[in-house]
């Protein structure tokens, strides 16, 4: 797979700042405002009381799936274009995934919607 440009130097910082399990998104933070990278782990359990908070049930169930996924295989599983495939792999088929949390609209919208809180600055409901 070809890196995009940049793409090699941002890794290679991630490396020197020790920020290899953490998103780009903190090493761009380190870059501009010296901001000490947080690991995925990090960020998820400090922001999932206000994830959560947001949702319930078995969209709580989804998402504390997703967010492992994110924390194993980085920022890429949350990208709009996995949503099928993570389905398959929590559900076994998306028919599966329908008739536990509803429509595709709704399960994109749970999908696309708990990101916001991911990044947010707040960490807490």
């Amino acid at each position: 797979m070809t890196k995009a440009p940049g793409e090699e130097q941002l890794t290679e910082i991630s490396r020197l700042i020790d920020a290899e399990k953490s998103d780009l998104y903190d090493v761009l933070a380190y870059i501009a405002y010296a901001s000490p990278p947080i690991s995925r782990r990090e960020r998820v359990l400090a922001h999932k009381s206000l994830i959560f908070s947001r949702y319930i049930g078995k969209q709580q169930e989804f998402l504390d799936f997703i967010l492992e996924q994110y924390i194993k295989a980085g920022v890429g599983e949350l990208n709009r274009t996995k949503l099928p495939q993570l389905l398959e792999l929590k559900y076994h088929t998306v028919r599966d995934a329908v008739e536990e949390l509803g429509s595709v609209a709704n399960i994109s919208e749970v999908f696309i919607g708990f990101q916001q809180y991911l990044y947010s600055h707040n960490r807490a409901a």
